[in-house]
């Protein structure tokens, strides 16, 4: 280590660079593994990641998810037999010039990469959202490219430190469900690396973000349910694990309840189950909900979800809006010649795409100012869309 004063990443990365520089490192040689660094420098997981993130980006080492990380820039350099029998790649790199740095491939006019990592695209919400950014980002000089992360952290963290050593010029991230933030974005900030969250933030932790006032939805959606005579009304949930914009939605929800004089029925705040497809039995907490009868009106956090359970409803021989009605959150239709079914809050998922894409090419521009420790955080307002699957409460 040069210097006991530099920040411990700092230490890490030029130790590394010190041994590749002195040839005792070669191209292709393995990187020890995260779980060794930790334990030979006794530092924590995020320390070892971001020294990790920075020689990447840098271009000492190249990161291949599952694999390791290795000596070189990942580009027309052959993977050493040493390297593979540590368990390195078994593939050797394919040989030839060295790719143009991304000054050089601008300069040349090319079109840089944007990576955008989204949890799935299974609903129009998803594709609402990339339709935004691929709007802001025509005639401009980049291109999307798009990682679906399937909920998943690991597969996240894989993602971001894939995208940035492919040369991303910069990340639009959905994060996905989790109890702690994921280190390789907090390592992103660290490392000044430009990125937008969308949909979501992580609260207390400082970054440039594009998403709806989940309370305020939460807030219309009740507002609306309440004027129809409903006063059994439940709010549902399959996010796996809870976010920012599930527990807003929820304390909208309840703030709502309470301005009305209600009182908060915990029975009605439906969160402890999973919904992986349509073939639910009578035993799943939805089933038995909806069998009960205990709500007239059901709020669904997501669109997919209110589908689902307008499919069970007519299961149990209930109709809906007459027996029940089904507020979702973003429009399930596809929203193209003829308005959809469902009464929903919109969240104007288009503008989030298109204005995170909009903060991070000005982000990409101006460099400088991902220096002044300014962030823009952009919070929509919501709309409630009414269609016809709500409608006045059923006289008992």
């Amino acid at each position: 280590m040069q210097s006991e004063r530099q920040p411990l990443y700092v230490q890490i990365q030029e130790h590394f660079k010190q041994l590749i520089s002195s040839g005792k490192l070669a191209d292709g040689d393995r990187i020890p593994s995260e779980k060794e660094l930790i334990a030979k420098f006794n530092v924590s997981r995020i320390t070892v990641a971001n020294a990790l993130a920075q020689l990447a980006k840098d271009g000492w080492i190249y990161r291949i998810p599952g694999r390791g990380s290795f000596v070189g820039s990942g580009e027309g350099a052959s993977i050493s037999p040493q390297a593979q029998a540590n368990g390195g790649p078994a593939v050797t790199g394919v040989q030839g010039p060295a790719a143009a740095s991304q000054a050089d491939r601008t300069a040349a006019g090319v079109r840089r990469m944007i990576g955008l990592l989204i949890p799935s695209m299974a609903d129009y919400f998803a594709l609402r959202l990339v339709q935004g950014i691929v709007s802001k980002l025509n005639d401009t000089g980049f291109y999307l490219a798009t990682v679906l992360t399937h909920n998943s952290k690991e597969r996240e963290r894989e993602a971001i430190v894939e995208l940035t050593r492919m040369g991303a010029a910069g990340l639009i991230i959905f994060p996905v469900d989790a109890e702690m933030y994921n280190e390789e974005i907090l390592a992103l900030k660290i490392n000044k690396f430009p990125f937008v969250l969308i949909d979501r933030y992580l609260p207390g932790v400082e970054t440039n973000f594009v998403c709806s006032d989940s309370a305020l939805g939460a807030k219309l959606a009740v507002s609306n349910l309440w004027e129809l005579g409903h006063r059994k009304i439940a709010i549902c949930s399959d996010s796996p694990l809870p976010t920012v914009s599930v527990d807003e939605r929820i304390a909208g929800y309840m703030e709502a309840l309470k301005e009305q004089g209600a009182m908060i029925d915990p029975s009605l705040i439906l969160t402890d189950f999973r919904i992986d497809d349509v073939r639910l039995d009578e035993q799943h907490p939805l089933y038995r909900h909806l069998q009960s009868n205990s709500a007239t009106a059901y709020i669904t956090l997501n669109a997919k979800l209110g589908i689902h359970l307008a499919i069970l409803a007519r299961r149990l021989g209930l109709h809906v809006p007459g027996d029940l009605s089904i507020l979702t959150f973003d429009d399930p239709s596809p929203g193209l010649e003829e308005p959809g079914r469902y009464t929903h809050v919109a969240q104007s998922e288009g503008e989030i795409g298109s204005q995170a894409a909009e903060i991070l090419i000005r982000l990409l521009d101006h460099p400088q100012d991902k220096d002044n420790g300014q962030y823009t955080k952009i919070v929509l307002r919501p709309e409630l869309v009414v269609r016809g699957s709500t409608g006045p409460v059923k006289p008992s």
